[in-house]
């Protein structure tokens, strides 16, 4: 496992490149799994990024129903006092939408504790609470139905799938308006300054089509564009 540990300059570098050239890097090294399918975001505005912890559920049985959620053995509640500064709370729910893993109260409590975000292919509770929190959660629907009718939680912190995407604990997940891309974490600073510079160089594209620049050498790019693009950046 590597050991990068994102900063708060990469956090802004982050929020300004989208998942699409994130992807778009990761493909290139070979990581063609890695946006999550069907999970989005609960408020399209906010942009997540921060490692990995993740929460399994295996289906749940009734002698194994914990009606009680004992603070003290219930797996879900000992990740919320697990989870820390800088991480983000991955929530593998098999994709079943039937039913909430979480709600608003749980939110609060690992907010508190410093983790930055929530990520589940299942749903959330409490979904109108949770908007007005203005907390990164990308999430697969919302249900009021409590997690123990479809659900018990059994690990944390382990190799999980969330959004048919594999998750290792302190992978870099990163959303935006989009949706959900997994870095892995040995990956993560390549990755980072190359799709940031590619975001830089797909902006100035944009700008040069909207003068009504036709797209043969521009993109992708020739030589000649590539150099007008550096002159350009040379004087910013």
């Amino acid at each position: 496992m590597s050991d990068y540990r994102i900063s708060a300059a990469d956090r802004e570098t982050l929020s300004h490149v989208s998942t699409a050239t994130l992807t778009t890097s990761l493909i290139k090294r070979g990581i063609k799994r890695c946006f999550m399918q069907g999970v989005h975001p609960i408020k399209p505005g906010l942009t997540l990024a921060g490692h990995a912890f993740t929460l399994r559920y295996i289906p749940s049985r009734q002698d194994l129903v914990d009606r009680r959620y004992d603070n003290s053995t219930n797996v879900q509640r000992l990740a919320m006092e697990a989870i820390g500064p800088d991480q983000v709370l991955v929530v593998d729910a098999r994709r079943v939408i039937a039913t909430g893993t979480m709600g608003d109260i749980l939110a609060h409590r690992i907010r508190e504790r410093g983790c930055v975000g929530v990520v589940t292919d299942g749903s959330l509770r409490d979904t109108p609470a949770l908007r007005a929190m203005d907390f990164p959660i990308y999430l697969g629907g919302a249900a009021a139905t409590p997690s123990h009718t479809h659900h018990h939680p059994v690990d944390m912190n382990v190799p999980v799938g969330c959004g048919d995407v594999a998750v290792m604990p302190d992978d870099l997940i990163v959303g935006d308006g989009e949706g959900v891309v997994v870095i892995p974490n040995a990956m993560a600073r390549e990755v980072i300054d190359e799709a940031a510079d590619q975001e830089e160089l797909e902006n100035w594209v944009v700008e040069q089509v909207k003068t009504g620049r036709p797209l043969q050498g521009l993109y992708p790019p020739n030589e000649e564009t590539k150099a007008q693009f550096e002159a350009w950046r040379s004087r910013q």
